[in-house]
């Protein structure tokens, strides 16, 4: 029940449904034991058992409440039909199907209001997991699967609303429909409730032995859930790798074990939430069975039941049957959304260790350096920098060089506070970057990665997520800096043609030029280049350099590099290797040295 309290906190903007759900609800439960009690007078003027009563009876105390009741009814029947027993009759159905009406209108009511309960949750569930998605550090998705975690977002929170949210309607409706036809029961026989109640606990008990292991079967299979979507997101990804090594029949086999394995886990599950309806469907009529018994006796023999009064009296026990069985599934279902809503709460529990300072300042210029002083960093075990410094002057173009695993990439990402420094302190204009606004100190940046980062939308939208509400004509005008407006003009609809999942209608260069064209139109004041061109053919590369080069001009620039023709101009180069700077200094200077950096462009020159 703590996770059901916990999801509970999302309905608080829509209490008022809540009220008017619980409001309907008590009218239909009353409604609903009512409706079955009107039966009574129905089949006493059917069956001729009906005394006429000529003179209104007087109330005498609630010890006889229940034959005031008859006897005003048949005083009123009597005083409507006279002698014609048909209108007697017409009249008593007129107040049945008044009853079960009412009965139906106020059900309707109650799932009217709690629709919007529901679905509202849902939504606000759904929009804070989007929330903490987004705002979860990147480090936080190297150890989670991406398939898993849209698994969460989606069937773990529509698991969420069938199961848990589904129990609102329960929690109300339900037990006062019992309370309701018991209190009528109780009101026609008190011995006969009596002896109903000794058999309630023993099925209440056989039902809850048949739920107890449905939390575990049900979280296997949202983890499974979550596993062969990892494998169907992973397949999307590399589909081109996939089909050129002929994998195709290996990914087949690893996404069928996954699905055989759901298979198996939700045919258990399942089968034992089956299991539950006919039982508790047989222990129902099992107990209307002994009523039979008890009552005709009662009935026939004892002579303490009338006949009509013990045949309303059946239908009101029936009518316990289902909302018993609503109960005993809503337990099922607690068990069942446990499991989603533990996995939906972990995401939205996550602490973020990268989170702005309490009172965070907001920075909306750079003025002379960005320093990085004795910083150290490690992933996981292995440090990938140690007590490294740097400084970049406002204006200059630093440029990192080095192999593989150097600590080049990890620079930019602490730079853009995409991960935290573990020693150290990463400084802009003097100021601490962690004593700065996430959002302030991104906007003073612009980015452009080696993998062009593109979205399934309009090349118009693609360039102008650099700044909200820019202008046509900025667009164009970033377009021109990043030589991307010339094709962008050959492409169907131009500057409106959508260009597929992650650009893929377009080249290589092309969607780099459109990664640049972005970061133009942001205009920030401090750009990093992340291996920008490395994965360009010669001519593409030649476009792109033009473009950086016009996007650089008169900006500070942090490039990392692996073509090292790309920075020949760069007002410093840093020599990276094993996170330590080796070598720096101008191209022309590093190459007089006749040090590694001189080796790295030898090699490159020979390739």
């Amino acid at each position: 029940m703590n996770y059901f309290k916990k999801i509970l906190r999302f309905a608080g903007p829509y209490k008022k449904f809540a009220f008017l759900n619980i409001f309907f609800n008590i009218l239909y439960a009353l409604f609903s034991a009512l409706s079955f009690a009107a039966l009574i007078p129905m089949l006493d003027v059917l069956f001729n058992q009906n005394e006429k009563i000529y003179t209104e009876p007087v109330y005498e105390g609630i010890g006889q409440v229940k034959d005031y009741f008859k006897e005003y009814i048949s005083y009123r029947v009597t005083a409507y039909s006279g002698e014609d027993e048909m209108k007697g009759l017409v009249l008593v159905i007129g107040l049945v199907l008044v009853l079960f009406l009412l009965k139906n209108l106020f059900n309707y009511m109650a799932m009217y209001f709690i629709t919007f309960l529901r679905n509202g949750v849902l939504k606000d569930i759904r929009n804070r997991m989007y929330q903490k998605i987004v705002d979860l550090p990147i480090s936080f998705y190297s150890e989670k699967k991406k398939g898993d975690v849209i698994a969460r977002i989606t069937s773990d929170v529509l698991e969420i609303q069938h199961s848990f949210l589904s129990i609102l309607e329960l929690i109300i409706r339900e037990p006062l429909t019992i309370v309701f036809t018991i209190a009528v029961m109780f009101f026609i026989s008190v011995k006969l409730t009596l002896f109903v109640f000794i058999f309630i606990p023993i099925a209440g008990f056989i039902i809850s032995r048949i739920g107890k292991s449905l939390k575990k079967k049900s979280d296997r299979v949202q983890k499974e859930q979550g596993e062969f979507l990892s494998i169907v997101e992973e397949t999307l990804g590399g589909l081109r790798v996939v089909k050129a090594f002929n994998a195709e029949s290996r990914f087949f086999k690893t996404f069928s074990t996954s699905t055989l394995r759901f298979f198996h886990f939700s045919n258990k599950l399942l089968n034992r939430q089956n299991l539950a309806s006919p039982t508790g469907e047989f222990l129902g009529i099992l107990v209307i069975g002994v009523l039979l018994w008890f009552g005709g006796k009662m009935v026939l023999i004892d002579k303490t039941l009338d006949a009509s009064s013990f045949i309303a009296y059946m239908g009101l026990a029936y009518n316990i049957l289902t909302p018993a069985k609503a109960i005993s599934k809503a337990s099922y279902g607690v068990k069942k959304g446990n499991a989603a809503a533990e996995r939906v709460l972990e995401i939205l529990e996550t602490e973020n260790p990268i989170r702005d300072s309490a009172n965070p300042i907001d920075k909306n210029s750079f003025e002379t350096t960005l320093a990085l002083e004795q910083i150290s960093f490690k992933y996981e075990n292995e440090w990938v920098l140690e007590e490294f410094s740097l400084e970049v002057a406002k204006g200059t173009t630093v440029a990192l060089v080095g192999q593989s695993g150097s600590g080049k990439s990890t620079i930019a990402n602490l730079v853009t506070r995409f991960y935290d420094v573990e020693k150290g302190a990463i400084k802009i204009d003097g100021v601490n970057i962690k004593d700065v606004s996430k959002k302030s100190l991104r906007s003073l940046m612009g980015l452009v990665t080696q993998d062009s980062i593109l979205f399934n939308d309009t090349v118009r939208n693609n360039i102008g997520l650099g700044k909200e509400n820019a202008s046509d004509e900025k667009i164009e005008d970033a377009a021109k800096i990043a030589n991307a407006h010339d094709f962008i003009m050959e492409l169907p609809q131009g500057y409106d043609t959508n260009i597929g999942d992650s650009g893929n209608k377009l080249s290589g260069g092309q969607k780099q030029r459109l990664s640049i064209a972005r970061a133009v139109l942001k205009n920030p004041p401090i750009m990093i280049l992340d291996e920008a061109t490395s994965a360009l053919d010669t001519e593409s590369e030649r476009l792109v350099q033009e473009a950086l080069e016009k996007m650089m001009l008169n900006r500070t620039s942090l490039v990392i590099a692996h073509r090292l023709s790309t920075i020949q101009n760069a007002d410093t180069i840093i020599v990276l290797e094993k996170g330590k700077i080796i070598e720096a200094g101008t191209h022309d200077t590093l190459l007089k040295n006749k040090g590694v950096y001189n080796k790295l462009v030898a090699m490159q020159s020979f390739v």
